[in-house]
Formats: C-alpha cells, sequence, structure tokens
C-alpha cells in the first residue's frame, strides 16, 4: 500500500488536502478515488486513508483507522556527519533513514568540499530533509529523523552537550573497535569525516570533548559508507 507523509493533524473520519508533494505522488501513480493509502504524520503510528477526490493539482483523503505501528531502532543513532560531495551526501541520508538514524547534523569540516551558508545552506537542508521523508516513506518508518542545520566542529561543541555516548570514526593508533565500544542501550552520537577524514585538529578537539576513538578494521571505508556500518551494526543486530 503506498504510504505518505502528512505534516497535519490526522484524524479518523477526518478529511483533508494532502500535502503538495503527497498529491502529486498520488497522481503520478494513477491513483483514483475509492482506493486506500497510508498516511504518516510523525507523532505515532499510521492511519488508513481513502482518496475521495483527484483534482488537478490536488488530492483529498478521508483519514481512517489508526494503527499503532513502530518500525523503530530499539538504540538511538544520531550522526555528526562530515558532508560528502557531490550526491553522496544524499546517499547517506537516504541509506541512513532506513537504517533508522535518529537524527543527522551535516558537520562542515575543514576538508569538506562543499561550503554551505546563507540560502544555499536553506535550500540543501529542505533538500535533504525531503531525501529523509522519501526514504522514511519507502522503508515503513513513521518517524522521519531530523536533519538538523550544518555546522562547522566547533560551533557543534559549543551547542549544549547531547545526552549520548561519543565516537568518533578514526584511523589513529589506540582507538578501540565498535564490538568493543557498544556494550550498552544508551543513545549514540557517532562523529564521521568527509573525504580524507577529519583534520588532526579536529580529532584532536572531539577527544577533548569527550569523544571516544573507534574503529571498524582494517579496511578504510568511504566517508559515506562508514557512518552507515556503525549504523548497521547498531540497529540491525
Amino acid at each position: 500500500m503506498p504510504r505518505f507523509h502528512c505534516p497535519a493533524l490526522l484524524q479518523t473520519g477526518l478529511v483533508l488536502s494532502l500535502p503538495a508533494g503527497a498529491a502529486r505522488h498520488v497522481q503520478v501513480l494513477r491513483l483514483q478515488p475509492g482506493d486506500v493509502i497510508t498516511l504518516f504524520n510523525g507523532e505515532g503510528g499510521e492511519f488508513d486513508a481513502t482518496v475521495t477526490r483527484m483534482g488537478r493539482s490536488d488530492v483529498d483523503v478521508e483519514v481512517g483507522a489508526h494503527h499503532p505501528v513502530e518500525r523503530e531502532a530499539p538504540r538511538a543513532v544520531h550522526l555528526l556527519a562530515g558532508i560528502t560531495a557531490n550526491e553522496r551526501m544524499d546517499w547517506l541520508v537516504e541509506k541512513a533513514t532506513e537504517l533508522g538514524v535518529a537524527s543527522i547534523t551535516p558537520l562542515m569540516a575543514e576538508r569538506s568540499v562543499l561550503k554551505l551558508k546563507g540560502e544555499r545552506a536553506d535550500k540543501k537542508l529542505a533538500h535533504w530533509q525531503g531525501v529523509a521523508v522519501a526514504a522514511a516513506e519507502q522503508c515503513g518508518r513513521n518517524h522521519v529523523p531530523v536533519i538538523h542545520p550544518a555546522v562547522t566542529l566547533p560551533q557543534w561543541l559549543a551547542q549544549p552537550p547531547l545526552d549520548a555516548d561519543r565516537w568518533v570514526l578514526s584511523l589513529a593508533q589506540g582507538t578501540q573497535p565498535l564490538a568493543a565500544v557498544n556494550n550498552g542501550i544508551r543513545p549514540v552520537l557517532v562523529l564521521s569525516g568527509p573525504e580524507g577524514g577529519l583534520a588532526p585538529t579536529e580529532e584532536a578537539a572531539a577527544l577533548a570533548a569527550g569523544f571516544q576513538p573507534v574503529t571498524l578494521g582494517a579496511r578504510v571505508l568511504r566517508a559515506e559508507t562508514a557512518p552507515l556500518a556503525v549504523l548497521a551494526a547498531l540497529t540491525l543486530a
């Protein structure tokens, strides 16, 4: 059954117009009045809904039964991920959402090719949030992970601390394997760099802020692959 994110009040018996993006998708799928879809608004569970009217650019539905279904990971994993080049960041956001990430903060690291500010930053943030919405619709999640505004590491460290274990993916000597530090159910914040990794000054700042250096093994993974490998290990176990 097609699933759509509908960030609005949903309650059984309510008739409403779908948001523009969902309405376009319904029209692309050539659904007709009487067809049943699934709606979720991120507040818990999902609703059946029946298409009641197809306009030229708008679609009306009647909200049906609520189902308290949740498909979230048992452990909250937050990514502070170095912004990667080209479409690789889109891929990271999409796959991280599928794997159950709780939130993503794009990191404008020293070695990040893409630097964001002003209107360009706003457009990228909206785009990445849209990628997360589409991935949540596809994979069955009823909560969409938050994509936070892009920050530098000093800016992030100046914010109030997140109540979570802190890990930084590192190739330096003295790191511990993921299996050795993965011993609880507390939320986890995973810091990873862009192509080329974090700069030495950034890694030093992270360690000084209480991040624990973690390695994923002998092979060097791409910047968009490494945080996904951590997510898979923590959320699919």
